[in-house]
C-alpha cells in the first residue's frame, strides 16, 4: 500500500477540464483540492470513470472524474439515501425497539411510519429533529462495509432487519455492502455523502398517519426544506397500492422472487391484472354516473405511464355500459413546427403546454358540445406540419371524447370547458412493491425500465440515447404534469407487481449495450445492478389487455 501510495497518477477533472497529478491511494474527497474547486458548491459525490463513488472512494490508476453536487439528479439521489440513513439511526439511538418503515415518496420527500414508539407524534418529532441535528453537529462520517452475503443477511435479522436479509438470501450474490454510521448498520441501496454534516438542511414533520422526511428545496437553491403540501388525493391511491400489496401478501421483494421459485407467478399476474380490472371498470363507473353532465374524459399522466392503453381499457368499460366512447390524442393539435415554442437553449420546446393550438383545440371542443361534426386534425412528425386526417366527429346522445395528453389535467387546456362537463383522470406507475422497509422502488425508474424496453421494441431507440434524454423528460414532467395531478377526479396506479420481474429479461441486455466511455453508463450500471435483485418472470400469463403490453408487444389493442 505504502509503495503504491508514492505513485503519481493522473487524473483529469471533467468539471474544469484540469489534469494533474496526484499520489496513488487518494480519495475522491483529497482530489477536490487537486482540482481547484474548494469554492464550488459542496460536492456530495463524483463519476469515476463514468462510476457513481462517494468521496471516501481510493483512487490507485489514472481515471476521469467529474464532481456532483445535489443540483444533480445523482446527487439528489445520494442526499436522500444518506438522509434517510441518519433518521433511521437517530430513530434507533432514541428508541431501540422502533421499527421504521418508508411507505412512499411524497412531497419531494418520505412518507414514513414508526412502530414500537409509545409517545405523543410531536413529542416523536421534537426529539427525532434534535437528534438528527445533533448527529449532523457530530460529523460522524459514513462507512461502507463489505461482507459475505450470508454474513450479511445473518447481521441484518440479529439487527431486526429481517426483510433486508431475506432480500440478501434471495439475490445468491457473493457479497453484500452494509452501511455503518457510528455503529448503526444498515443497508440503503445508494452510495452516501462523506459525512453527516453535509445533510443540514431537511426537515421532519406529522403528516396523516405516519410522518414525512423533507428534502432541500430546488426552488430555493437547496437551501431550505421545501413546503409540505397537501396532497390527499394521492396519498390515498398510495395507501390502496398499500392494500393490494397485502392482498397479494408480496409488500418486500424477497417475498415475490419466493413466489416466483415456487412457481406461483401466474396466481400473482391474474390477481395483479384483475385488481387493474377492477379499477378501469370503477373509473367507468364514476363518468357513468355522471353521464348527463360529463361529455368529455381528459387523460393525462408522465412519460411510459400506460396512458395509451388506460384509454383503451376505460373505452371498453365505457363501452359495456351502453356509452359511445370517442379518443382524441393532444399530440394531432400541436402547432406547426416553426410556430413552436423554443426553451431557454434555443431548442423546441414540445413538452409546454404553448406548443399546443390552444385556441384551435377549444374552437373544435366547443363545436363537439354544440353537436356539430368537426374534422380531427393530423399531426405529421415528419414535416412538423399539422394535416387534415379525413377523420371525423360528432357527439351523439351517449357520446363521451377522451382526450389523452400529457396536458389533460391543466386546466388553462381546456379553459373554454365548463368544468361539469369534465371527467379528469390522473395515470403514473406508483410503484406497489418495495425491496425491503427502507429501500423503495423509484416510481420513475419503474416507468424508465418501460421507457428503454418500448424505446427499443417500437423506435429503434437504443437504452443509451434513452437514458441520455430521460433528465429532459422528468424535468418536463416535474415542470408540466406532476402540479395538476391533484385535480384529478380519479388517479389510477398503472404499475404491477410481478412488471419488473418480466421487464428484466428485456431491459437488461439493453443496459449492458451503454460503452463506458458514455455519459448514460453510470445510470445503466445503477440500472442493471437495481434488476439483479429481481427473479426473472416469463411473459407467458400476461393477457394480450394487460398494460405491459404496450411495452411488451403483443397487445389486442392497436397502437
Amino acid at each position: 500500500m505504502t509503495e503504491k501510495r508514492n505513485l503519481m497518477i493522473e487524473i483529469h477533472c471533467v468539471n474544469n477540464d484540469k489534469k494533474f497529478l496526484v499520489p496513488a491511494g487518494i480519495t475522491a474527497k483529497e482530489v477536490i483540492n487537486y482540482a481547484g474547486l474548494e469554492n464550488e458548491r459542496k460536492i456530495l459525490g463524483a463519476f469515476v470513470n463514468n462510476k457513481i463513488r462517494n468521496l471516501n472512494f481510493r483512487i490507485y490508476e489514472p481515471k476521469r472524474v467529474e464532481f456532483f453536487d445535489i443540483k444533480s439528479s445523482v446527487g439528489q439521489k445520494m442526499y436522500a439515501y444518506s438522509l434517510l440513513m441518519l433518521l433511521y439511526k437517530s430513530v434507533k439511538d432514541l428508541y431501540p425497539k422502533g421499527e421504521m418503515t418508508v411507505l412512499h415518496s411524497m412531497n419531494n420527500g418520505y412518507y414514513i411510519e414508526l412502530q414500537n414508539v409509545d409517545e405523543q407524534k410531536q413529542d416523536c418529532v421534537d426529539k427525532i429533529k434534535k437528534r438528527m441535528h445533533e448527529l449532523v453537529d457530530a460529523d460522524i462520517p459514513f462507512e461502507k462495509k463489505v461482507y459475505q452475503s450470508e454474513d450479511a443477511a445473518n447481521l441484518f435479522e440479529k439487527v431486526g432487519l429481517k426483510a433486508k436479509a431475506e432480500l440478501i438470501r434471495s439475490r445468491q450474490e457473493l457479497y453484500t455492502n452494509a452501511d455503518l454510521l457510528d455503529g448503526t448498520v444498515n443497508a440503503l441501496f445508494f452510495d452516501k455523502v462523506y459525512s453527516t454534516s453535509y445533510l443540514d438542511v431537511f426537515d421532519f414533520c406529522p403528516y396523516e398517519k405516519g410522518f414525512i422526511l423533507i428534502m432541500p428545496d430546488a426552488e430555493k437553491d437547496f437551501r431550505s426544506p421545501s413546503p409540505v403540501v397537501k396532497q390527499p388525493k394521492l396519498f390515498s391511491i398510495f395507501q390502496e397500492h398499500k392494500h393490494w400489496v397485502e392482498i397479494l401478501n408480496t409488500p418486500y421483494l424477497h417475498s415475490l422472487n419466493k413466489a416466483v421459485k415456487e412457481g406461483k407467478q401466474n396466481s400473482l399476474i391474474q390477481i395483479a391484472e384483475a385488481l387493474h380490472e377492477k379499477k378501469y371498470s370503477s373509473i367507468a363507473d364514476e363518468i357513468f354516473k355522471r353521464r348527463d353532465d360529463v361529455r368529455f374524459v381528459f387523460l393525462a399522466g408522465p412519460s411510459s405511464s400506460g396512458k395509451t392503453t388506460s384509454c383503451k381499457r376505460i373505452a371498453v368499460h365505457l363501452g359495456v355500459l351502453g356509452m359511445k366512447p370517442l379518443t382524441i390524442s393532444l399530440d394531432d393539435y400541436f402547432h406547426d413546427r416553426e410556430h413552436t415554442p423554443k426553451d431557454e437553449k434555443g431548442n423546441y420546446d414540445f413538452e409546454c403546454l404553448e406548443a399546443l393550438d390552444l385556441d384551435f383545440f377549444n374552437y373544435q371542443m366547443q363545436e363537439l358540445l354544440e353537436g356539430k361534426e368537426i374534422e380531427l386534425p393530423r399531426f405529421n412528425f415528419v414535416n412538423g406540419q399539422r394535416e387534415k386526417s379525413n377523420n371525423r366527429l360528432q357527439l351523439k346522445e351517449d357520446s363521451v371524447v377522451i382526450v389523452e395528453g400529457i396536458h389533460g389535467l391543466n386546466p388553462k387546456l381546456s379553459a373554454d370547458i365548463d368544468r361539469k362537463n369534465k371527467y379528469l383522470v390522473f395515470v403514473s406507475a406508483l410503484t406497489q412493491l418495495a425491496l425491503d422497509n427502507h429501500n423503495l422502488i423509484s416510481t420513475s425508474d419503474n416507468r424508465l425500465i418501460r421507457r428503454i424496453v418500448r424505446d427499443n421494441n417500437y423506435r429503434g431507440s437504443s437504452a443509451e440515447r434513452t437514458l441520455l434524454m430521460w433528465n429532459s423528460v422528468r424535468n418536463g414532467e416535474e415542470k408540466h404534469i406532476f402540479p395538476y395531478q391533484e385535480n384529478a377526479d380519479s388517479i389510477f396506479n398503472s404499475s404491477l407487481l410481478y412488471e419488473i420481474g418480466v421487464l428484466k429479461t428485456y431491459c437488461d441486455p439493453l443496459l449492458m449495450q451503454v460503452p463506458q466511455n458514455s455519459p448514460a453508463y453510470a445510470e445503466a450500471r445503477r440500472l442493471h445492478q437495481f434488476l439483479n435483485n429481481f427473479v426473472a418472470i416469463r411473459t407467458d400469463f400476461i393477457p394480450p389487455t394487460s398494460i405491459m403490453r404496450e411495452f411488451l408487444g403483443g397487445s389486442s389493442f392497436s397502437y
